[in-house]
């Protein structure tokens, strides 16, 4: 005798709407971006505050992928003045895309906030730069995949965290903080394409 072959029942509207429901949700918390095989989320909350993701890239020297970069504010903005004016906290995230002598790096971020600010003002930041570098030199090396924030939190000051801890006291002044973002949006930046990458602005 012919077998005959059931027939499938089309799923009830309320099953389709509430696996809808289900979907949504799972979407919506899922909004990241990969940049360099590094992921970041487009929303992250600091002191109570929510951040959305500025912009991100990689920094590269040479041909070499060194490091990726992004940047958190409250508001998006696409200048280096706007960033800096930006009001409430600000974030900076780095992620180590190959191994590197930590107390090196260190050096290059104060030769960056150096050559991105004029003498005067930087012979004043110069403790919190060495104590900055000395942060850095204590590590010894951060491996491909380790990261560091820098985060301005008002009335709290720069906070550095390394691996997940965070390094010391926080640095007061808000122009130190402004000194570390002209290390990647000054005038002479660390990397050009990560500057535009950083102001949200589209590779070209």
């Amino acid at each position: 005798m012919k077998q005959t072959r059931p027939i499938p029942l089309k799923p009830s509207l309320a099953a389709m709407l509430l696996g809808l429901t289900l979907w949504l949700p799972a979407q919506a918390g899922a909004a990241a971006l990969d940049v360099g095989g590094v992921r970041l989320e487009d929303r992250i909350t600091l002191a109570d505050k929510p951040l959305l993701l500025n912009g991100a890239g990689i920094r590269y020297k040479a041909v070499f992928k060194v490091y990726t970069a992004g940047l958190y504010l409250a508001q998006k903005a696409d200048t280096p003045e706007a960033v800096l004016a930006s009001p409430g906290p600000k974030r900076m995230t780095i992620t180590m895309l190959r191994d590197i002598d930590s107390a090196e790096l260190g050096k290059l971020f104060s030769r960056g906030m150096e050559d991105n600010m004029d003498r005067t003002a930087f012979s004043k930041l110069i403790p919190g730069v060495l104590r900055m570098s000395q942060i850095f030199s204590n590590h010894k090396k951060l491996l491909a995949g380790e990261n560091f924030l820098v985060d301005w939190i008002p009335s709290t000051g720069t906070v550095i965290t390394v691996k997940g801890k965070v390094e010391g006291e926080p640095f007061k002044e808000p122009e130190f903080f402004d000194a570390l973002m002209r290390i990647w949006l000054g005038p002479r930046p660390a990397d050009w394409m990560l500057k535009e990458a950083l102001l949200g602005k589209p590779s070209r």
